[in-house]
């Protein structure tokens, strides 16, 4: 198949890049805006009929969550428009479309582990944004597979494991929020996901994806401290009240994986093991 994967200079797509030596069966074209301008739909539709694209990863999205609040066109144009513009341009060569989403598609209110078939209820410029173009996406492409996942970290690019692990060698002591509960997603593992989904063939419809387990982000950074050695930075809990953001967090939103580790026989990893994989590589 050819393969196009975009947003490749992001964390999860250069970990797709990262792993693509292990399916050489493949051709991929890894873009990024420099390559192709996913907002530009005749660029869309030329490169996708000139390169005889099978099958779209669109890893590329608007992910600053609170400058989207005051560029709610541009978060759109990227995260809602763009991607109808991949499905409806794969989707007439009747190949596949992998849309990546986020746990910010509900308002988190719930106590319970969010399955697929939960109700959506966004509560920031990001997360509508994102699922409308969750919708654009499977209006566009009926072979479009929507995986949700958060609290996404990496090897690459920015991120909360890298500033933890800079904040903690700098500072004395750190305020860490405790009262917002999810699963931190080694990108790694969701590109193994994506993987596994494109060799075992791409199932339409939405999933969850992240590590196994749950946190706050207080037990996220002492877990980031502690595997990476820090001792001397003390990091204390603080309530979400206590730090205000312009964009709302969900206070929890644990996604429930049964569906895809059932459909594609997927063993995902505690996030503890995985952070500990990460920070590896990092130090």
């Amino acid at each position: 198949m050819n393969i196009l994967i975009t947003g490749c200079n992001g964390q999860l797509g250069n970990e797709m890049q990262h792993l693509e030596r292990e399916h050489p069966e493949h051709t991929y074209f890894n873009t990024d805006v420099q390559e192709l301008d996913i907002t530009d739909s005749d660029a869309v539709c030329r490169f996708v009929d000139d390169h005889q694209i099978d099958g779209i990863v669109n890893c590329a999205a608007y992910t600053a969550v609170d400058k989207a609040e005051d560029n709610r066109q541009l978060c759109d144009l990227l995260n809602h428009v763009a991607p109808g513009y991949l499905a409806e341009a794969v989707g007439r060569r009747g190949g596949w479309m992998i849309q990546i989403s986020t746990d910010y598609v509900f308002d988190g209110t719930a106590h319970l582990p969010y399955v697929e078939t939960a109700p959506v209820c966004p509560n920031s410029v990001y997360g509508s944004t994102k699922l409308a173009g969750e919708e654009a996406a499977q209006r566009a492409c009926p072979r479009t597979m929507i995986i949700r996942t958060a609290w996404l970290y990496s090897t690459f690019g920015n991120n909360f494991v890298k500033t933890m692990i800079r904040l903690g060698k700098e500072k004395s002591e750190l305020g860490v929020i405790f009262d917002q509960i999810g699963t931190p997603t080694y990108a790694r593992d969701l590109a193994r996901a994506i993987f596994a989904a494109i060799v075992q063939g791409v199932n339409p419809g939405i999933y969850h994806f992240s590590n196994e387990g749950v946190a706050s982000w207080y037990d996220f950074t002492k877990a980031i401290h502690r595997q990476a050695g820090i001792t001397a930075c003390r990091v204390r809990p603080l309530h979400t009240a206590e730090y205000p953001t312009p964009a709302a967090r969900p206070p929890y939103s644990v996604l429930d994986k049964t569906k895809i580790k059932q459909t594609y026989g997927i063993d995902i990893p505690h996030w503890e093991e995985s952070l500990a994989e990460c920070v590896s590589q990092l130090m």
